[in-house]
C-alpha cells in the first residue's frame, strides 16, 4: 500500500488538498470537527487559522462544513472555503454521490469475510449512542454500509468499509451488532479503550466531483502512527 500525498503540514494540521473553493483535511483522533459543550478548539476554527495566516486575510475567513467525524476517529474531512461551493457539496453528501470508504481493525473475525450490513438505527441522544436494530422500530432510519475483510494481522482483522447511509456512529454500531466492535471502541462493546482516547477507525478514501471544477478528486489518508496501523501500511 503506498504512502499518500501531504501538501501541507502545520501545526499538527494535516492538509490533503487545497484549492479556491476545498480544503481536504486529515484529521487526528481527538480532534472535534465543530465545537461543542466541551468548549475544546474545534478543527475549524484550526483550519481559519491557517487559511488566515496563509493567505493574510483581513477579516473573518469563511469556511463551511459538509460533514463531521467522530472525536475519536481519524481520517478525511471536507471543508468548503466560499459559500457557493458549500451548498453543492452538501448536496453531492445527500444525493450519495461523494463515495466514502473507511478502515476498521476488530478483533473479533466477522461472520463473512463480505458482506451488506443493513440495519435499522435508533439514536439515544442522552447516551449519544445509536442503536442497530434488525427490523424496523419506531423512529428509526435505515443504515447501510458493505464490508470486506482485507487484511489479519497477529491479534485483528482489518475492515474495509463502504459507507451508503451517514446515521449516527453507524459503522460502529453495526459492527458492534454483528460482534466485531472497533477497537478501543467501548461505548460499543470493545473490551479496553486505546491509550490515547483514539478508536481505530479511520475515514481513508473519499471520491467525488468537484463543485466548480466539476473534475474527479480522488483523496486518501494515512492512518495515525501506531503499530497497528503501521503493521496495516506494510
Amino acid at each position: 500500500m503506498s504512502s499518500d500525498k501531504i501538501i501541507s503540514t502545520k501545526d499538527n494540521l494535516q492538509v490533503l488538498h487545497e484549492d479556491n473553493h476545498i480544503i481536504i483535511i486529515n484529521k487526528r483522533p481527538g480532534d472535534i470537527v465543530q465545537g461543542d459543550k466541551t468548549g475544546d478548539k474545534p478543527l475549524s476554527e484550526v483550519v481559519k487559522s491557517y487559511i488566515k495566516e496563509k493567505y493574510n486575510k483581513p477579516g473573518n475567513v469563511y469556511l463551511g462544513v459538509v460533514h463531521r467525524l467522530d472525536r475519536p476517529t481519524s481520517g478525511i474531512v471536507l471543508f468548503s472555503k466560499t459559500s457557493k461551493a458549500l451548498p453543492r457539496l452538501n448536496k453531492l453528501f445527500q444525493d450519495k454521490d461523494a463515495k466514502k470508504t473507511y478502515w476498521a481493525v476488530v478483533k473479533e473475525k466477522p461472520p463473512r469475510e463480505s458482506d451488506e450490513l443493513i440495519h435499522f438505527m435508533k439514536r439515544n441522544s442522552k447516551q449519544n449512542k445509536s442503536y442497530a436494530h434488525k427490523n424496523e422500530v419506531p423512529d428509526s432510519k435505515k443504515a447501510v454500509l458493505d464490508y470486506k475483510l482485507i487484511k489479519e494481522l497477529d491479534r485483528y482483522y482489518v475492515l474495509e468499509i463502504a459507507l451508503h447511509t451517514g446515521r449516527h456512529h453507524q459503522i460502529r454500531s453495526q459492527l458492534s451488532a454483528i460482534g466485531s466492535p472497533i477497537k478501543g471502541d467501548l461505548k460499543y462493546g470493545f473490551d479496553r479503550s486505546n491509550r490515547d482516547a483514539s478508536i481505530h477507525l479511520h475515514s481513508r478514501e473519499l471520491r467525488f466531483i468537484h463543485p466548480v471544477k466539476k473534475e474527479e478528486i480522488h483523496i486518501t489518508a494515512s492512518p495515525p502512527k501506531d503499530p497497528i496501523w503501521d503493521a496495516i501500511m506494510i
